[in-house]
């Protein structure tokens, strides 16, 4: 694979993670105030999935949806909820506030996430 190719397929998948990512964090800061925030951030992370699946698959890596890459991106997608929720706790604990402390967790985890997510489109067996 081209290099061109490898940096083309970040770029859209930035994109979809920017789209993904505010629907989250949307989702995430309109909860936070009336519930646990865990609980407010796994709401906005599921949510948020489901359209980034479909995304993810058309427009980042053009391929066809299907149940193998559904259930790979959502193993790849429980391994990144797991580092983000650590991290959440982590941030929360050092003192961020609890407006703020997704930020810094977006910015480690979505670079890993990208790995992850193209392993599984880019995998021929999947």
């Amino acid at each position: 694979m081209h290099t061109n190719s490898v940096i083309n397929e970040f770029v859209r998948f930035g994109i979809v993670g920017v789209a993904a990512t505010a629907t989250h964090y949307g989702i995430y800061y309109l909860l936070q105030p009336y519930i646990n925030v865990n609980i407010a951030y796994t709401t906005g992370y599921a949510l948020s999935f489901i359209a980034n699946f479909y995304l993810t698959s058309y427009f980042t890596f053009g391929a066809k949806p299907s149940w193998k890459k559904l259930m790979g991106m959502g193993g790849a997608h429980l391994v990144n909820y797991l580092l983000h929720i650590v991290l959440l706790n982590l941030f929360l604990f050092i003192g961020i506030t609890k407006t703020w402390a997704p930020v810094p967790v977006f910015v480690i985890a979505i670079p890993v996430n990208f790995l992850l997510i193209r392993f599984v489109f880019k995998h021929k067996k999947l």
